[in-house]
């Protein structure tokens, strides 16, 4: 049933959980498209070794039902309707937990683990190419399936829970649906599951003849659904509403979303502790190429019975970098003051120093994770203030590099791009990012709820709030436009200078056809 609060004439909402790496907020989405107050709670993640990650799977759902509980509370006071429920997740982080006591069996892993890296390695040579053509990504350096075979493997009570019949496995989304629906629901959808190296893109299946070569058992497997397909209803002792869960999502899948990228060549940026640029591709996968490195292909959501699908490519190095500069060596105070005095610094085609932003490796347009930052052309007459600009060049070339690597696997340029993320409100970085991409670039004003909204208009959708997407995605205010400013020759010297910045300090071969203007292979891992 709807729950309908006393009061004044009702408002009508999506409540929208967002359940993020390092924490989890959630706000209930009005019929308008805006948020509403929004709550959050920070989750911890810890380190037992170099390689591992891990989180409390517990700890996840209790924040998820505080921010949650605080939200439909706040509803309630302000006489808002909640008529469903929709869920943004972070994507491969994965556990096993008991279906009878509801408990965890074991910490989860987060999707930044790499214990398996070096084993997953062995793959590449004859499982890359099928995997690409396939799933639209590699065998790559992390595989929940394999985490899992091996848990099984090792633990007897995850063992003799499996041979019980009671053990289950997920991502964050089918651990979350599971609870908020009391155990009624074992499922994922596509933009959860493409993320774990397991989905078919093209047949909406899983990927059975991997998973099974990785050890992982098949009866495990959640049941796939679309994302807006809809996932039973909530239980009342969960968030005190007994509402339908309309849709589930990815994060980053609900944030392209919000930020309009609906159809083919529309994107968006969203700048924080790393970068994320993924494009909306159409109804048919715009699949990798072996020339360039880092861009994977992936279902961007499935509505209905269609996929959608999208291309993504990251940089871990964005916000980190500001953070390293200002807080751990202390060269300047905040971001802020390193955005003004960078906007002291004319532009000028191979201004030197140069800053190389690969504090956590390089991806695209070559893959190197094992690259370290560099920073060069130092001289006598340099300053403080260029010592920012190139920073804020660095990081925007970075970024430019991902805007390439996705526009040249798509085949055609972006259509629109859109930014967002804490980073964004730097405007000097922006002037510059539009410059060297020679796109307009529209920053939105509410890029922090871009995951919580994207998710809640895709359940309005499909609970009849909403006609379409297009509709609640164009009623939104529009953001600040930054219009590129640098002629068409300069903007192609200052990358053709970074290219070679790149070759002096990675010394790979391979960007020298790069740097030329005609890719030739080069093999992503």
């Amino acid at each position: 049933m709807t729950q309908t609060f006393p009061g004044a004439a009702a408002r009508r909402g999506v409540l929208s959980i967002d359940e993020g790496t390092t924490g989890t907020r959630a706000g209930v989405v009005l019929d308008s498209g805006a948020a509403h107050e929004v709550f959050y709670r920070s989750i911890a993640v810890s380190h037992p070794d170099d390689l591992s990650v891990e989180q409390d799977p517990m700890e996840i759902w209790t924040a998820t039902v505080e921010v949650a509980r605080r939200a439909v509370g706040r509803a309630r006071e302000d006489g808002i309707e909640v008529t469903a429920v929709a869920l943004s997740t972070q994507r491969a982080t994965a556990m096993l937990w008991d279906r009878v006591t509801g408990r965890p069996l074991l910490p989860a892993v987060v999707w930044q683990d790499r214990r398996y890296a070096q084993e997953l390695t062995a793959y590449e040579a004859e499982w890359d190419a099928a995997l690409l053509a396939r799933q639209g990504r590699p065998v790559g350096a992390r595989s929940p399936f394999l985490w899992a075979a091996r848990q099984i493997a090792a633990h007897p009570e995850a063992a003799e829970a499996h041979r019980a019949g009671r053990l289950l496995f997920g991502t964050v989304d089918t651990w979350l649906i599971w609870r908020l629906t009391g155990g009624a629901v074992h499922a994922t959808t596509p933009t959860n599951a493409a993320s774990t190296g397991g989905y078919l893109l093209e047949e909406h299946a899983w990927d059975e003849e991997w998973i099974d070569r990785l050890g992982f058992p098949l009866d495990l497997l959640p049941e796939l659904r679309s994302d807006d397909a809809g996932f039973g209803v909530t239980d009342p002792a969960a968030l005190g509403v007994a509402v339908p869960l309309a849709a589930s999502m990815g994060d980053q899948h609900a944030a392209l979303v919000a930020l309009g990228g609906l159809a083919a060549g529309q994107g968006m940026c969203v700048y924080g502790t790393g970068a994320f640029v993924d494009a909306a591709t159409g109804t048919t996968p715009a699949l990798p190429r072996p020339d360039i490195s880092g861009v994977l292909a992936q279902p961007g959501r499935r509505q209905g019975d269609i996929s959608h699908y999208s291309l993504e490519a990251y940089t871990s190095t964005a916000g980190s970098a500001l953070r390293w500069l200002c807080d751990d060596l202390g060269l300047f105070a905040s971001p802020k003051e390193l955005g003004e005095e960078a906007g002291r610094v004319p532009t000028r085609p191979g201004r030197t120093p140069r800053f190389v932003p690969a504090l956590a490796g390089v991806r695209t347009p070559v893959w190197h994770p094992e690259a370290t930052a560099a920073l060069t052309g130092l001289t006598l007459a340099t300053t403080r203030a260029d010592l920012a600009r190139a920073v804020l060049d660095g990081i925007a070339h970075s970024v430019c590099d991902l805007i390439d690597g996705v526009a040249d696997t798509m085949g055609a340029p972006f259509t629109r791009l859109r930014v967002g993320g804490g980073v964004s409100g730097s405007d000097p970085l922006m002037r510059i990012q539009a410059d060297l991409t020679g796109l307009p670039l529209e920053r939105v004003s509410d890029s922090a709820t871009a995951s919580l909204r994207g998710t809640a208009y895709l359940a309005g959708v499909a609970r009849g709030l909403w006609s379409s997407l297009e509709e609640v995605v164009e009623a939104q205010p529009h953001g600040q436009v930054f219009e590129p400013s640098l002629p068409a020759a300069e903007r192609a010297d200052q990358r053709a200078a970074w290219r070679d910045v790149l070759i002096a300090h990675l010394h790979d071969p391979a960007l020298l056809p790069l740097r030329e203007g005609a890719p030739e292979p080069h093999t992503p891992h």
